[in-house]
């Protein structure tokens, strides 16, 4: 407890006199004003992130959390369970989608496994950090005890620390659990007050029936457990997920250490928009990677307040979408440090 409200503590608002410079930068380069769109946004952000008008970026992370859910009992998910521990397997073994995009992008990958339900050898790449063998079925009790979830915030905080110590200049999130849209929904439904049909999607690809549960097993979790909209974590422990719980201390953890974290999908949303409530300056250090074909996950970004780079109708998940941001976040941090200004390239400049 006592590092996740250190954590909380040291998240501060960004210090924009650096994106006002940055910005005069940008706007002094070879081009219309603000034609590079996000991109100059990025660069604006990332200098403000690193209290540097000239950003840039070193090593890339990719965090995977890994952890079951109780809840798939009620048959909300296409795949069983025992597909979890097998694509963590996937993952150290360097098969996986994740794996592929993230060699692209020249980023390192790293596997936690918070709340994974079947044991899982070890691995010298994996982090063994299991805080119990999977949430709680959310429609009988709540997921979590409160000292479970905060205890798998502070895995993430702890993971998050170590990869930043390492050199990790920019982090993104990724996560593997099967069954998590399902408590990522349950908490969107308890912040936004909204109908279940307009946000649970089908995540894996369940089919009506197996949509209707989905919706039944959120209604009736919600209606057992209560939970306090007004007090994030109770929201996080009594619908939530273990591997929800860790990235939303990667979030906080990164934004503490001053550190841009691109977050992926729509499970990665969802600790995104418990740590903006428990701490909202947290959305300063945000990068919102891509928007998902889960139909609730719009409407996260929109209430924390952040806007997709890439629209390219995936849902994966595994810090997939995040990965392929990377491309587009460099090539922001490329135009403000290499390109030439109108006075150096001897272009006039327009009226």
């Amino acid at each position: 407890m006592e590092q996740f409200q250190r954590t909380l503590e040291a998240v501060v608002e960004t210090d924009t006199e650096y994106g006002i410079k940055a910005q005069e930068r940008l706007d002094f380069l070879t081009k219309p004003p603000g034609s590079l769109g996000v991109l100059e946004q990025i660069a604006v952000k990332l200098a403000c992130i690193q209290q540097n008008p000239m950003p840039r970026l070193g090593k890339k992370t990719v965090l995977v959390m890994a952890g079951d859910h109780g809840v798939v009992e009620e048959g909300v998910s296409a795949f069983p369970q025992e597909v979890t521990p097998q694509m963590v397997l996937n993952f150290l073994g360097e098969g996986a989608a994740i794996n592929v995009l993230a060699k692209q992008a020249d980023a390192k990958v790293v596997v936690t496994d918070v709340g994974v339900a079947s044991p899982i050898a070890e691995h010298p790449s994996l982090y063994q950090k299991n805080v119990r063998r999977g949430t709680r079925n959310m429609v009988k009790e709540a997921a979590m005890t409160m000292e479970e979830a905060i205890e798998a915030i502070e895995v993430g905080i702890e993971i998050v620390t170590k990869e930043i110590d390492k050199g990790a200049t920019i982090v993104a999130t990724g996560e593997m659990g099967i069954g998590n849209t399902t408590p990522s929904s349950a908490i969107l439904a308890c912040f936004s007050g909204d109908e279940l049909e307009r946000i649970t999607g089908r995540g894996t690809g369940v089919n009506d029936a197996g949509l209707h549960k989905k919706q039944q097993a959120i209604r009736t979790a919600i209606e057992i457990n209560q939970p306090d909209v007004n007090n994030p974590l109770d929201v996080l422990r009594k619908v939530g997920g273990l591997e929800i719980a860790a990235l939303t201390g990667v979030i906080l953890g990164a934004a503490a250490k001053k550190v841009p974290v691109v977050i992926d999908g729509f499970i990665s949303t969802a600790a995104a928009l418990v740590a903006y409530k428990l701490k909202p300056e947290t959305k300063d250090y945000i990068i919102a990677s891509h928007i998902s074909q889960e139909p609730g996950h719009k409407v996260m970004l929109d209430m924390i307040g952040l806007q997709p780079m890439l629209y390219l109708d995936m849902r994966l998940g595994e810090g997939t979408g995040a990965v392929l941001a990377f491309h587009m976040i460099e090539a922001a941090t490329r135009i403000i440090n290499e390109m030439a200004t109108f006075a150096e390239a001897g272009v006039s400049e327009g009226k």
